[in-house]
């Protein structure tokens, strides 16, 4: 299983140790609506969970993704 900085690195081309709980859309030009699904998808399948509509829609930034995987039981 990939670190969830590993995962976000992979899909919107950055590196992981720049990668903080504050980065969001806002902060990774590459985090478009797009790369939002294709992040989705490869988090529920390197964490084996299935996000609800609500659950992606509150994700705002990094911090918010460990909020969501904490739920789903997930240490990170």
């Amino acid at each position: 299983m990939l670190k969830l900085e590993e995962v976000i690195g992979k899909v919107l081309g950055v590196k992981p140790e720049d990668i903080t709980d504050k980065s969001s859309p806002l902060t990774i030009p590459a985090w478009d609506s797009f790369n939002g699904l294709l992040l989705v998808t490869e988090l529920e399948k390197n964490f084996g969970v299935n996000f609800t509509v609500e659950e992606i829609g509150s994700v705002k930034e990094v911090g918010d993704i460990k909020t969501v995987l904490r739920k789903h039981g997930i240490a990170v």
